[in-house]
């Protein structure tokens, strides 16, 4: 499903829907010093119905933004509040089941650039089947800079990720045992992985198709993969 916004006048996209929800950019107006705008990409979902992370498993689809039109854009960077794992019959893969905000930051060329924002949308959403959600939005996000409804969404995205990871998360050991190597981390206690939201019960984590738990994990424990 493809979906083409009219330009929009202000710090934010206007929304564009599709069949389980829709879907719009929205940025604080105005980059940093060092050329960095902080944005987000606001997928609100219709009941029943989910969306991927970045890593969606074997035939998801994860968020992209195409920001190749934009003036003064030269990268795009998409970050990712903790995602629950999500149960589909006989495939399980990482996702959202509410509505997300995802952090985004644009990178501009020079920091006091004049930008429009010029981006392609491409994710999947899911209710019993996954479909494609394509949308492209134009907009100049200078144009009204001092917006607190647009700066506040942008704020909230942020702050739902997670905290950075400390001493009592990370690789305890790595070891070869016949063919396989063998990693030992540290697993972080439970309220490391405690949101509002939801609790998430395992690790999610990314790599090859190979790599699998040995052992279930437990709050404050090592884990072997």
């Amino acid at each position: 499903m493809l979906m083409m916004a009219p330009q929009a006048h202000g710090a934010s996209s206007q929304w564009q829907e599709s069949e389980g929800g829709s879907v719009r950019l929205v940025t604080v107006g105005l980059p940093d010093e060092d050329g960095r705008l902080r944005g987000a990409l606001e997928i609100s979902l219709k009941s029943g119905w989910k969306t991927y992370w970045r890593n969606p498993g074997a035939a998801g689809i994860p968020p992209q933004i195409d920001v190749s039109r934009s003036s003064h854009i030269r990268a795009v960077e998409v970050q990712y509040p903790a995602p629950e794992r999500i149960h589909d019959g006989e495939t399980q893969w990482a996702g959202y089941r509410q509505s997300v905000s995802l952090p985004v930051i644009f990178t501009l060329d020079q920091a006091n650039a004049a930008t429009l924002i010029d981006a392609d949308v491409f994710l999947g959403i899911c209710e019993t089947i996954c479909i494609p959600f394509q949308a492209s939005f134009t907009f100049d996000p200078g144009a009204d800079a001092g917006n607190v409804s647009d700066a506040l969404a942008v704020r909230r995205a942020f702050a739902s990720l997670p905290a950075p990871a400390d001493g009592t998360f990370g690789i305890a050991s790595v070891e070869k045992t016949g063919g396989a190597l063998v990693l030992e981390g540290r697993y972080p206690p439970r309220r490391w992985n405690q949101s509002s939201s939801s609790i998430m019960r395992t690790l999610i984590y990314s790599g090859h198709r190979g790599l699998k738990p040995l052992m279930r994990e437990r709050p404050g424990s090592l884990l072997k993969y």
